[in-house]
């Protein structure tokens, strides 16, 4: 009896250090932390899936937890802090909530440099990333991709837009310094605010309207909020925001070959073109439920964007010569991103 006791107990034993050795090696839990909801596509259809690869090509080594809707703390322009501080380990989060850190990369945000390829946009982004010429504002984390948006539409509550003059006065939200350049040249008054505090800006007229992609209509509602919507023909934009998923770098640089190969092998060109099909598919969404609930989505004439193109030529040598009072060649980088674009162009 004490014999089959004691195989009992070493069985067990046996079990129970196998089971440790398992849980040690699926030990590496990264916190993966962003500013939109639950529901949002970015969250379903980009941060999700990317997160699930990860988790299976690690052999289930890794696993990633995501926190959406700013849940461990924090605002929206204390991301890119957080995760250089390590705080958490990986971020999603648009760049021009940290206003003046991200200069170059600013570049693609300028009115009409990215137009309505987002595929093509995503990939110039990378190359440039790559080949050094936006390197030096992410030296200190390791950025998995670095993405737009399918553009900026303009949304107004009650006024419809179909040409610049009908922005002068008007109270616009936009998140980054280069945005409110472009509603300036409009005549506008921009007002910046983090996306997740526009629905209150909008119902309480604090803002006339905003510039915002298709994208974010059924999150936040902003159908029941606005009439008016206006866009180019083909999708055509009025400048775009720059995104970021990035991971702290001391972290990353911690992990065994085999995981860092986990992360790579899903953070390369392909996702980079996939996250530009989630977010130029995500727009449809938007449309429709603008359509839905009776809204006016107004689309210009190339003629009629034509007079917004000439109105807001100036934003771009105004950036220009900003960046470049700080060293940074600004011509150079527009002229790259204008031909990398192109080169990318037949890219979906």
């Amino acid at each position: 009896m004490k014999f089959r006791t004691l195989i009992a107990l070493a069985t067990a034993a046996g079990v129970s250090i196998c089971m440790a050795g398992a849980a040690s090696a699926a030990d590496v839990t990264l916190k993966l932390h962003h500013l939109l909801g639950p529901k949002a596509p970015a969250h379903t259809q980009m941060l999700e899936p990317w997160a699930k690869r990860v988790e299976d090509s690690s052999g289930g080594k890794i696993k990633i937890d995501i926190y959406p809707s700013m849940s461990l703390g924090g605002k929206p322009p204390q991301l890119v802090g957080q995760v250089r501080d390590g705080v958490v380990d990986i971020i999603w989060t648009v760049l021009g909530y940290t206003a003046g850190q991200f200069p170059r990369t600013e570049v693609f945000e300028l009115p009409f440099i990215h137009t309505n390829n987002l595929v093509a946009t995503n990939l110039a982004m990378r190359e440039m990333l790559e080949n050094g010429m936006l390197a030096e504002e992410f030296k200190d984390m390791h950025v998995i991709t670095l993405h737009v948006h399918a553009g900026q539409a303009i949304h107004m509550v009650d006024t419809p837009v179909r040409k610049p003059e009908d922005l002068a006065g008007k109270k616009m939200r936009i998140p980054s310094r280069t945005g409110a350049w472009i509603l300036e040249a409009l005549g506008a008054n921009p007002v910046g605010m983090p996306v997740p505090d526009l629905p209150q800006a909008l119902s309480k007229k604090v803002v006339d309207g905003a510039l915002i992609p298709f994208e974010i209509v059924r999150p936040l509602k902003i159908q029941e909020l606005t009439q008016y919507q206006t866009e180019g023909e083909g999708r055509i934009r009025f400048g775009t925001t720059t995104f970021v998923i990035a991971m702290n770098k001391a972290k990353y640089e911690s992990l065994p070959a085999d995981l860092k190969k986990a992360i790579d092998d899903n953070s390369g060109i392909e996702f980079s073109k996939e996250v530009g099909r989630v977010w130029t598919k995500s727009e449809v969404g938007g449309v429709e439920a603008l359509k839905e609930a009776g809204n006016e989505v107004i689309e210009l004439s190339p003629e009629e964007i034509d007079a917004f193109k000439k109105q807001l030529e100036p934003v771009v040598d105004r950036w220009i010569a900003d960046v470049e009072s700080k060293g940074i060649d600004g011509r150079q980088l527009v002229d790259a991103a204008r031909a990398t674009i192109a080169k990318y162009a037949d890219e979906k």
